[in-house]
């Protein structure tokens, strides 16, 4: 096993991952003899960690919440877990903005410098999380942190790109060339924000897709963002759009429902109520046929206020419900 110091670690990561651990478990992950285990554990104990010994012939160990806070003791994937969770938390919207900052900054000035360069080295932009967003997806740390190395550096960025189902062609197509700008957390996905030098245009990558390749290719010079904010840039993109962050179709309509049933479904539309059983609602979409689908789920009688672009829309949706057959 490793040395003393990396064993104790590895002992308190693994008595935070379940409430009870047997003794002889423990002994046979960290390679120990039961003497060694509870030496360790011993040491735990002195450094402020309330560890309780359960009794039985599997008698084990228990971590119990403590009086006082003990030294924190991170491992390498921790330490990048929770540099992502304080920054992310920066765009919450719920009021721990400044105090994600300072913990963030706190744990960084105690850090040994090894694991503070490996935080260092993940940077990245926080679009504000909206109601029924997932967590952000699963994506190998190593690959964050390959890109965010590489914009933090200016370096052109080399990876292979998968589809959304993998091919054949994927594993022979050519890399991907790209000038990597801003790695960026939203709507549960990361993304990675670079401009194309093959197709001479800015793209939007999905991280869980990429793999990169080294050695990086030569520095390059920034470009400026469109519009000059990434968040606002990103945001218009999902929205279908490249320059305003605004949907490109826009309706009003009546909804023949109190505007409290529909408010927990309306997203980021605007709901305003007309009376006990009817409101207002305005929405966008990226198409017409996508707004007054959407506006369907409604499950109500529906009068559209404007524009006429969205009542043609319905039509359109109507005659293709009508047209649909099995089989």
């Amino acid at each position: 096993m490793s040395a003393p110091t990396s064993r104790l670690l590895t002992l308190l990561s693994l008595l935070q991952t379940r409430r009870d651990w047997p003794g002889s478990v423990l002994a046979e992950r960290l390679e120990v003899s039961h003497r060694t285990v509870r030496r360790d554990v011993d040491r735990l104990r002195e450094m402020g960690y309330n560890i309780q010994a359960t009794m039985g012939p599997e008698g084990g160990y228990r971590l119990e919440a403590g009086n006082e806070l003990p030294p924190l003791l991170f491992d390498d994937d921790q330490v990048l877990a929770l540099a992502v969770a304080l920054q992310t938390a920066t765009a919450s919207g719920v009021g721990i903005e400044e105090a994600s900052l300072r913990a963030l900054t706190t744990i960084r000035q105690v850090m040994p410098s090894r694991l503070r360069h490996r935080l260092d080295a993940l940077a990245f932009t926080a679009l504000p999380s909206r109601p029924g967003d997932a967590v952000p997806g699963t994506v190998a740390p190593d690959v964050l942190v390959a890109i965010s190395a590489a914009v933090r550096a200016h370096e052109v960025l080399r990876f292979d790109y998968a589809s959304r189902a993998t091919t054949a062609d994927d594993v022979t197509a050519p890399p991907r060339r790209v000038e990597p700008h801003h790695l960026v957390t939203a709507q549960g996905r990361w993304y990675l924000l670079a401009w194309d030098l093959d197709r001479d245009e800015w793209r939007l990558f999905r991280a869980d897709r990429m793999t990169p390749r080294v050695p990086t290719g030569p520095r390059f010079a920034p470009r400026n963002v469109p519009g000059g904010d990434v968040g606002e840039y990103v945001s218009a993109r999902f929205k279908g759009s490249d320059q305003v962050n605004r949907w490109p179709c826009y309706g009003k309509v009546i909804l023949h429902l109190p505007a409290r049933e529909a408010l927990p479904f309306a997203g980021d539309g605007i709901v305003e109520e007309l009376g006990p059983d009817r409101c207002t609602l305005e929405v966008g979409s990226w198409s017409w046929v996508a707004l007054a689908a959407a506006l369907n789920r409604f499950d109500t009688d529906i009068n559209v206020i404007s524009p006429p672009q969205l009542q043609h829309a319905f039509g359109v949706l109507a005659a293709r419900n009508a047209a649909t057959s099995t089989g």
